[in-house]
């Protein structure tokens, strides 16, 4: 078997604020359905689903997203204006540094940029 890529399935508590959340983090939306709006970037793509929110679900739900440059992806994180997000400082790991954005519907995302 060769996979070529994971699509996850991520719920959303109001649909208009998951989706202008991820379009200011630069993914680009294209619908795939009354129910579903796929979002790319550099070859990552992802579901947004329209119903089926889950809180406990949501709250429980965790990505982790590489990046090259750390400092503009919190700049980038830091600018965004949609009721619900938070996101914390850069921590420096031994293995990179980390930042932790919560989206407008309580799933976390890891921002890591590795170490070279």
């Amino acid at each position: 078997m060769n996979i070529n890529e994971i699509r996850p399935f991520i719920p959303c508590k109001n649909y208009d604020q998951s989706k202008l959340f991820y379009e200011s983090l630069g993914f680009v939306s294209e619908g795939a359905g009354a129910e579903l709006t796929i979002f790319e970037k550099d070859g990552c793509t992802f579901f947004l689903q329209r119903h089926y929110y889950s809180e406990e679900f949501a709250k429980n739900l965790m990505f982790q997203l590489v990046v090259e440059d750390i400092k503009n992806a919190h700049e980038l994180a830091s600018g965004i204006d949609v009721v619900g997000i938070e996101y914390s400082e850069i921590k420096h790991e031994g293995w990179g540094k980390v930042f932790y954005l919560w989206g407008p519907s309580g799933e976390l995302w890891h921002i890591t940029e590795l170490n070279s």
